[in-house]
């Protein structure tokens, strides 16, 4: 536990990139899935890669109606 404390305190880019994984993460949250192709569906991607957003994690814009 004291490595982890002392990694965390040593280290002032931890608390950077945490702050950037929860800002992408809420981002992600609030915002419609845009339509692919778009640029905004090429800024989406890098905005759920921040958010470590992988897997069944990811908002794909589809409904469950959808047959696309």
């Amino acid at each position: 536990m004291e490595t982890i404390i002392t990694l965390l305190q040593d280290n002032p880019w931890f608390q950077v990139v945490a702050a950037v994984v929860a800002l992408a993460s809420a981002v992600a949250a609030i915002t419609p899935t845009p339509k692919e192709g778009s640029f905004l569906a090429k800024l989406y991607k890098v905005i759920d890669l921040a958010a470590i957003n992988v897997g069944k994690a990811k908002q794909t814009g589809k409904t469950d109606g959808d047959t696309k």
